[in-house]
C-alpha cells in the first residue's frame, strides 16, 4: 500500500505568506502545537504590518527614481499625466511604493547578509529583506 504525502504549496507571493502561516498555525493547534502556532500567528501579524508600512511609504521624485530605475523627470510626467497617483501635494509630488513602476534592471541593494554581520540584523530587517528580495 502506498501512502500519499501532502505536498506543501508555495504561496503566490510574499503577500500570501501571512495567510499560509495562519493555515499552518491552525493545523498545528489541531494537533496540540499551541506554542509554534502562536509564533506563526505573530510572524503573520508582523509581516502584514510590515507590508502595509512598505506600501504606504512615499518617495520624492528623486528617491523614486533611485528606487525604480526611471528618471525623476519621467516619473514626474507620469504623476502629472495622472498615470501614477500623487501621494504628495501639488508642486511637491510624492509616489507611494505600491504605485512605483520598476524597470526590470532597477538597482538593488546587496543581500542583507552582505551588509551586516548576523548578530547585527533585527527581525524587522530580516522581514524587510524577504519582502524586497524573497528568500535567498
Amino acid at each position: 500500500m502506498t501512502r500519499k504525502t501532502a505536498r506543501r504549496t508555495q504561496p503566490a507571493s510574499v503577500e500570501g505568506l501571512p495567510a499560509d502561516w495562519r493555515k499552518q498555525a491552525k493545523a498545528l493547534r489541531r494537533y496540540g502545537g499551541e506554542t509554534p502556532a502562536v509564533a506563526l500567528d505573530r510572524c503573520a501579524d508582523d509581516l502584514e504590518a510590515t507590508l502595509v508600512e512598505r506600501d504606504e511609504t512615499t518617495f520624492s521624485l528623486v528617491e523614486a527614481a533611485r528606487e525604480s530605475g526611471y528618471s525623476a523627470d519621467h516619473l514626474g510626467r507620469l504623476v502629472r499625466d495622472g498615470k501614477i497617483p500623487n501621494a504628495g501635494r501639488p508642486g511637491a509630488p510624492r509616489i507611494a511604493r505600491r504605485d512605483l513602476p520598476r524597470k526590470a534592471h532597477a538597482p538593488t541593494e546587496p543581500p542583507l547578509a552582505e551588509k551586516h554581520r548576523r548578530g547585527d540584523v533585527s527581525n524587522a530587517q530580516i522581514v524587510q529583506s524577504i519582502i524586497q528580495r524573497g528568500i535567498e
